[in-house]
């Protein structure tokens, strides 16, 4: 059989392209070649939570991999036939349990299988969607498409230490349905915050903060704040609109330096398009398996959307466009629909 060559620096030149690519070499039986991962980073090849969730993909698809080590720069990836399982797996660092859940959801729901997962790492660190943006908006979107999952949060393990636990169950879609919103209608907000080992105060004035701004710009606010412990201190934030139209959102997690959330809270309140700019990329995958077209719109295009938008092309053969906007930029992603999938 053919293996399909991918460049890792392209785009965004992150992860982005492995997570992307493995999952669609499961979902389309198709293998994969992967060179140059992660190629300009700081530390080159892949990270712990890469390797994890290789490891479990290489468990439910009796893959062949190789190499599977940490900082490899180039990956062959062969996988098999998708099966139903359960498993307990630790990341054994801080690493992103968010991003593990992203490679392992579509794959199991698209090839109608089921999933138990128990998984212990990082529910909220730097560079990935916090746990409860998954467990909010991309549960939303993906459930809008065809693919149903439920977490739940046993712990929250923030850096270095991470500790953090979830269990995750994915149950078999019937079929992958196109998803077509337009522009944010709601001005309804849910602010949620979780924090662990900092002072109440410290927490809520900041979120008092955030919380004006939002009502200042017309927004109604719904807000929960909680004590979480975890190892670490630290505290994650979400901010939610979601309506029939659009899904957008904003995470952020507290700098216990500068002692404040570090988020574009303006970019939020401006964007006014149907998905937030890391819901966009995540859309893909499905999008491009879907029986039609998938419709959205965004206020910018990331490094990652034109990454997932090339891998899911080059590995399924969909076709996308872009489209510019007065004030952003419409997705239009036509579908394979492939029943060889099923």
């Amino acid at each position: 059989m053919d293996i399909l060559e991918i460049d890792g620096s392209f785009g965004e030149g992150g992860g982005q392209i492995v997570r992307t690519a493995v999952s669609l070499s499961c979902i389309t039986n198709k293998p994969v070649k992967i060179e140059n991962i992660r190629k300009n980073r700081k530390v080159p090849g892949l990270k712990p939570q890469h390797l994890t969730a290789l490891k479990i993909l290489k468990k439910i698809c009796s893959a062949d991999v190789q190499p599977l080590k940490i900082k490899s720069t180039s990956l062959q990836f062969f996988p098999k036939k998708v099966e139903s399982c359960t498993l307990n797996e630790d990341v054994g660092t801080a690493g992103s349990i968010s991003l593990i859940i992203q490679v392992l959801i579509p794959v199991i729901s698209i090839c109608q299988n089921k999933l138990k997962l128990k998984i212990k790492g990082g529910t909220d660190v730097l560079w990935s969607p916090t746990i409860d943006y998954s467990q909010v908006l991309l549960k939303e979107v993906y459930r809008r498409m065809g693919i149903n999952f439920s977490i739940k949060l046993i712990k929250r393990g923030y850096y270095p230490k991470g500790g953090g636990i979830i269990e995750l169950e994915v149950e078999p879609a019937k079929r992958i349905i196109p998803i077509n919103l337009s522009n944010r209608k709601t001005r309804i907000v849910k602010l949620s915050c979780s924090f662990s080992k900092i002072h109440f105060d410290i927490i809520n004035d900041e979120i008092k903060g955030l919380e004006k701004k939002l009502t200042e710009n017309n927004f109604v606010v719904k807000k929960e704040i909680k004590e979480e412990k975890a190892l670490d201190a630290g505290a994650t934030l979400l901010i939610a609109s979601i309506d029939d139209h659009s899904i957008i959102g904003i995470d952020s997690l507290f700098d216990l330096k500068k002692k404040k959330f570090d988020l574009d809270l303006s970019g939020f309140i401006k964007n006014n398009q149907s998905v937030d700019e890391n819901l966009a990329d995540m859309v893909v995958l499905p999008a491009s398996l879907a029986e039609g077209m998938s419709i959205f719109q965004v206020d910018k295009i990331s490094k990652h959307l034109e990454t997932n938008l090339f891998v899911a092309s080059k590995i399924t053969g969909c076709k996308y466009g872009i489209g510019k906007l007065q004030d952003g930029y419409e997705i239009r992603i036509q579908g394979v629909s492939n029943s060889s999938i099923k």
